[in-house]
């Protein structure tokens, strides 16, 4: 069994040996044979995309690995719904995830683990429909402040982008544009890979450029 781990910290300062020693444990008392570490430092487990996870979901795909082990489910990724997605993914590549430190392991033979995803896929529709929620209630505060004169022509939203009455903003990892950028990716490749217009990416790039 080839096991892959993963850890993850917040900020440059911070450290993951602890997970790093407790996930090495447990691969060495199982006697599995270690693939591969792969540790994002200074990376927010509410970005759905980060340097090594990407290079970890890759390896998954390519089948380089049987198992993938992460310290707590919260290392993985803060967005519940973005877990359960990488989850699925891992589970369509016929590859193993478990949770150490919490007991959760996608292992289909484990009933406990099976109840658990479950309740993980739950959460994660529930937070998604939170998102819904929020955004609707977004929308009707901004349609409430444009017929109210607060914004329009001359008073322009807080955050300067002000949008046509009923047309919402949408919703991507802005910062991930410059990065892919900065990576040699043309624009018409940005776009296609963050599912947006070109024209976006134009416009991010130029927004980020005017603000440096």
């Amino acid at each position: 069994m080839r096991a892959a781990i993963y850890a993850r910290v917040s900020t440059t300062d911070q450290k993951c040996e602890m997970q790093l020693g407790e996930l090495r444990e447990y691969v060495l008392r199982r006697g599995w044979e270690p693939a591969a570490e792969y540790v994002d430092t200074g990376w927010s487990g509410a970005k759905a995309s980060r340097p090594e996870f990407d290079r970890l979901v890759r390896a998954a795909g390519k089948r380089a690995v049987d198992v993938i082990l992460c310290w707590k489910l919260d290392r993985f990724g803060r967005s519940l719904l973005h877990c359960k997605t990488a989850i699925e993914q891992l589970r369509a590549y016929g590859v193993r995830f478990i949770v150490t430190s919490q007991n959760f392991d996608t292992d289909e033979s484990n009933p406990t683990s099976r109840f658990l995803l479950h309740v993980l896929m739950a959460a994660a529709e529930f937070e998604r429909e939170l998102i819904h929620e929020r955004s609707v209630l977004g929308q009707k505060r901004y349609r409430a402040q444009y017929e109210a004169g607060k914004i329009g022509k001359e008073i322009h939203s807080k955050s300067g982008l002000d949008l046509p009455v009923g047309r919402p903003k949408r919703i991507f990892a802005r910062e991930r544009v410059p990065e892919l950028r900065a990576q040699g990716y043309s624009y018409r490749q940005i776009a296609r890979q963050m599912k947006i217009g070109e024209g976006t990416v134009r416009r991010v790039l130029a927004t980020k450029q005017n603000v440096d």
